[in-house]
Parts: structure tokens; sequence; C-alpha cells
């Protein structure tokens, strides 16, 4: 059941679109019309994230915000492999319904695998990419905050019966206080321990070894991410997330060694909360220099 959108319409106006994904409801946002922007989020958030960013380019750009199956406005099946190539394959399904090309790809946290797992997949679609706090490659670090919501059994009571994860998330994923309704926004989607079930899933499907299920999907995302050297590539980081702190966003500079990149002394993991005006700023500007040119219609010259 859809829940009650009426305390967040002020800042989360957008008509909600669902595609069908054999009997499930892949829930996104699809506002304004041009040049495409595809914005993918993490976890436990939802296109909610985006919720400054789709109401600023949707003015000029066309945005195309889904909901993780398991997340936001999206259906939660209980019985789901919820995995990161299956939430590749969501992604696919939907930009291939859409008929999406010549991408501005924008992800955060988990939407940077999905993303660029994508993105490997289908490098001829993709013309862009603005990384905020996120990565898609191996490393071995993972917070202890985080890891001890992997421990079986502590970790699922946590996570889906104490809403742990969420709550803690408004709170530690930012520097500035979140407004109530912010708070409220991005709680809405996880209020019952059923909802919450791709939050946690998305823990346990972390990979950090070869044992973990999605370690060889996120290898072979890796040794693609090569193929973007050639394209413009923006990356946007909040310096005080403690969850992808500097070692990811070192990584992400010896992959795209011509990114231009904007580091945001007090920001966060959510970093578009503790400095909207600059994230949108430095997106604008990386829009507009890397712009196409307009083609003069071929019409006027029938007048």
């Amino acid at each position: 059941m859809t829940p009650d959108l009426s305390p967040i319409r002020n800042s989360y106006p957008f008509k909600s679109n669902y595609l069908n994904l054999k009997g499930l409801h892949y829930h996104y946002i699809d506002e304004g019309s041009g040049p495409v922007m595809l914005m993918l989020h993490g976890n436990p958030t939802w296109s909610f994230f985006y919720r400054r960013l789709i109401s600023y380019f949707s003015q000029t750009h066309r945005v195309i915000a889904p909901d993780h199956l398991g997340c936001g406005l999206s259906d939660k099946p209980q019985d789901y492999e919820y995995r990161l190539e299956t939430h590749i394959d969501n992604l696919e399904n939907l930009v291939s319904s859409l008929g999406l090309d010549k991408i501005t790809l924008v992800v955060h946290d988990w939407g940077g695998a999905i993303g660029m797992g994508f993105a490997v997949r289908f490098p001829h679609r993709i013309k862009s990419i603005v990384i905020l706090n996120s990565a898609a490659f191996s490393i071995d670090y993972i917070p202890w905050r985080i890891a001890a919501c992997r421990i079986p059994v502590l970790g699922e009571f946590m996570v889906r019966r104490l809403n742990a994860f969420s709550l803690g998330a408004v709170k530690m994923a930012v520097r500035k206080p979140l407004s109530k309704e912010a708070v409220d926004g991005f709680l809405l989607p996880y209020k019952t321990y059923e909802d919450r079930i791709a939050v946690y899933e998305f823990i346990k499907d972390i990979p950090m070894s070869p044992e973990d299920a999605s370690y060889e999907v996120l290898l072979e995302i890796e040794h693609g991410l090569w193929m973007f050297r050639e394209n413009p590539v923006c990356i946007i980081w909040g310096m005080k997330d403690w969850c992808f702190n500097t070692r990811f966003l070192e990584r992400w500079k010896l992959y795209y060694p011509q990114a231009s990149v904007y580091e945001l002394q007090n920001a966060s993991h959510y970093l578009i909360e503790d400095e909207p005006e600059k994230v949108i700023s430095y997106i604008d500007n990386f829009l507009e220099t890397h712009a196409e040119p307009i083609q003069e219609s071929h019409e006027k010259s029938s007048e």
C-alpha cells in the first residue's frame, strides 16, 4: 500500500510512475523534458533524497529518479532476491522501457555500484557521470556501525525490528540537523518490519570478500570503469562522511583523472542536505560546460 505522502508534498510534489516488473511495481519519478538525467539513490534513502535536484534540473532536463525495488514507493516483496545484479537488471528494464539515451548518470551510495553496473553493460548510453559519495569497486573498509548491522540475527533485529539503520542515518549522515519534514520524508517508506526488508538486504549484500554473493559482480563493474575515461565526470564529495570517507574519493580520482572534483568540507554523507546550493551549482556548471551545441532548425529556411 502506498504511504500517505501529504506530510511531504511541499518538498516532494512529483507524480508517481510505475514500471511492472513481473507483477512487481517499480516506482520512478519522471519530470521535465530535454537531455536525460538519471538519479540513483542508496540505502536507506529513496528518490526523496534527490528532491531538490529533481525540482531544479527538471526545468531544463528530463529527470528520472527510480526507487530500487524494496525501497521508497516501490513494492517490497518479502521473498525477493535483493542483490546488486537484480537491482542492475531492474534499472536496465526501466531505461529500456523509457528508451533513455545520452544519459547523465547521478549516483550516490549504493547508486554508485548499481548505476555503474548499468553503465558498464551499456556504455554507449552514457554521456556523462556525476559521482556523489559512493563506490563501485572493491575496498577492504567497512565502518563498525555498518559491520554491526551485518551480524547474523542481531543485525536483522536492529535494522528491521528497531529501525536502527534508518533512524541512525537521519542523525549521523548529516552535519546540519534535518528539518522535521526531511526526517519524515526519509523515514516515510520504512515504517514497519516488512517495509525494511531491502534496507537490511542491502547491508547484507555489501561485497567485502569473494564469499559474498555480489563480490564477482562488483569486480566485473570495477574492471569496466576504465571505459568512461573519455566521458565528462564530475565528483562532488562530502568530506565529513564517516562511511564513504576520503579513501573512496581517492579511488574515484584514480579511475577518472579527467574529473572535475569538488570537495565540500562541511558536508557529510547526505551532502545534498548539508550543502544543497553548492551541489546544485557544481552540477549546473558541469552540465553547462559539457552541453551539446543547439542545432539550428532547417525549417527556418522554408519561411
